[in-house]
């Protein structure tokens, strides 16, 4: 089988909500009167981001997931997105596989594949994702990280931790029940994003991002995009592990202080972490009923640069928690 009967036979589908997509030099979309277009990418490597074993379905997903993810934190509606993927051979089961996660969760947000491109090399998979946000009266209704304000209350949606117990796990650092394994894995390997949560914020959040390398170091892109810093009550962190819909963390023998790390600076989360003004937070949970996604507390946006950190009887915590950094 050759590249192009690759494309053919895996990712080629008819034209959607595209003018004109896979096929030609280049994909023709038409925005919609009244919007923008949301623009990510995000590049998943081999050994850095995934498991050489990892079932090649939940790759296909999560391939496509953590670029939603990023539409979800921009508050905007997913449109179309192009898949450029080195193989180091053709394994037609793997790329059926991986075509079928992939186009099943495209097909679940109505975001068309339109295109890209295919090499022979080590396994790596970059999407681009394109979506849409309205313009009401001349003001664009993208979420940004740039509009905390000091007042404002800080949420994080879902749980946290999941995946970093399963990475943890894999890597051989904690044993784990099987139970245990496979759903924190599955939290793992295919992230849920945030979609419907991001559009019903849109005039409610001030700021919004999602959760990929920890709560903490994502949310101190927040903090420098809006110039402010921030307060948060860890023991709430810990309510968003504590509502994992998984077994009970401490029957497996993680403590309390592991826990808080995986809920800080866990990564892989794909939740996401927004700000909003004291006065909107029924509007905030109205949202968060609409999508289908709960949403909890954990601080507050202050006036005073810095993040601060504080344990469940209010005292300042001096803990460090570092975020993962591809090259730190």
């Amino acid at each position: 089988m050759g590249e192009f009967d690759l494309i053919a036979r895996y990712f080629t589908r008819p034209a959607g909500q595209a003018v004109l997509g896979v096929g030609d030099d280049c994909a023709l979309l038409q925005p919609r009167p009244g919007t923008q277009l949301a623009v990510s990418s995000d590049m998943l490597v081999e050994g850095r981001h995934f498991f050489a074993d990892v079932n090649p379905f939940a790759l296909g997903h999560k391939a496509l997931a953590v670029n939603l993810s990023d539409l979800a934190a921009c508050g905007a509606k997913p449109l179309a997105f192009t898949l450029a993927l080195a193989l180091p051979d053709i394994d037609e089961d793997w790329l059926a596989g991986f075509s079928k996660g992939l186009l099943a969760l495209a097909d679940a947000h109505g975001c068309e594949l339109v295109g890209g491109d295919t090499t022979q090399g080590p396994l790596n998979i970059c999407i681009t994702v394109f979506g849409e946000v309205p313009v009401v009266q001349g003001k664009s209704q993208a979420l940004l990280r740039s509009g905390a304000r000091a007042g404002d209350d800080v949420y994080v949606s879902g749980t946290l931790g999941d995946a970093r117990l399963a990475l943890e796990a894999l890597r051989g650092a904690l044993a784990l029940p099987p139970l245990m394994l496979a759903q924190s894995r599955l939290r793992l390997e295919q992230p849920t994003p945030r979609v419907a949560l991001g559009q019903a914020l849109r005039g409610i959040a001030s700021a919004a991002i999602d959760v990929s390398d920890g709560l903490l170091g994502d949310l101190r892109h927040i903090l420098r995009a809006s110039k402010t810093g921030a307060t948060l009550e860890t023991a709430l962190a810990i309510n968003l592990v504590a509502a994992c819909a998984l077994p009970d963390w401490s029957a497996a023998g993680i403590d309390a202080e592991k826990q808080l790390e995986f809920a800080l600076a866990g990564g892989d989360d794909y939740e996401l972490a927004f700000t909003a003004p004291a006065s909107a937070r029924e509007a905030v949970q109205a949202a968060a009923r609409q999508a289908q996604t709960p949403v909890t507390r954990i601080g507050r946006i202050d006036a005073d640069p810095g993040l601060r950190l504080l344990d469940a009887a209010g005292a300042p915590m001096e803990r460090h928690y570092a975020s993962f950094d591809h090259f730190a």
